[in-house]
């Protein structure tokens, strides 16, 4: 993995916690030494186990967005049983790269910018070349389905809704 990613340690104690606190979707900062629960990735990538994203300092702030992206874009049997791999097709994986990007836009040390050169640093592929031109000229299909699920308004705007939030299990 490359070092020039932003890493968890560089932002504010409780920035990322107040991000994700509207999705009721709990931070929690694991010691170096520990194993890293629910990465699929490995460490140092974020983990995700039911509602608790595990990170480290060494983790890279878009891959705990992105898992916690997961979290918010899954349907509601997916996240009752959501341990590790959030699975999810094009659509919602679309859709999840979108919410990241919104969402760092909320991390005063990240920024929407920021977090798209992080992911094509991480190896994020697009059509286009990059996760900036993705974003400003293709990616209307994903701004679609989320407008759709609720998760964001027509002006970019996360709701702080999660999919399916009050259709539980059906």
């Amino acid at each position: 993995m490359n070092t020039e990613v932003m890493l968890c340690s560089e932002l504010e104690t409780k920035a990322l916690q107040d991000v994700l606190l509207p999705y009721k979707l709990e931070v929690v900062t694991v010691a170096e030494d520990a194993p890293l629960p629910g990465s699929y990735w490995g460490d140092p990538e974020a983990g995700i186990i039911g509602n608790q994203l595990f990170i480290r300092p060494v983790t890279p702030v878009q891959s705990a967005l992105h898992e916690a992206c997961h979290y918010i874009c899954m349907d509601s049997r997916r996240r009752t049983r959501l341990h590790t791999d959030a699975g999810g097709g094009y659509d919602e994986e679309n859709s999840v790269c979108y919410l990241q990007i919104l969402l760092a836009e909320q991390l005063i040390q990240m920024g929407a910018k920021r977090m798209m050169l992080d992911m094509d640093t991480w190896g994020y592929t697009f059509r286009l070349g990059s996760a900036q031109k993705w974003f400003e000229k293709d990616a209307i299909d994903a701004k679609e389905w989320l407008i759709r699920q609720g998760l964001i308004t027509p002006r970019d705007r996360p709701t702080g809704n999660i999919r399916n939030q009050k259709d539980d299990l059906t």
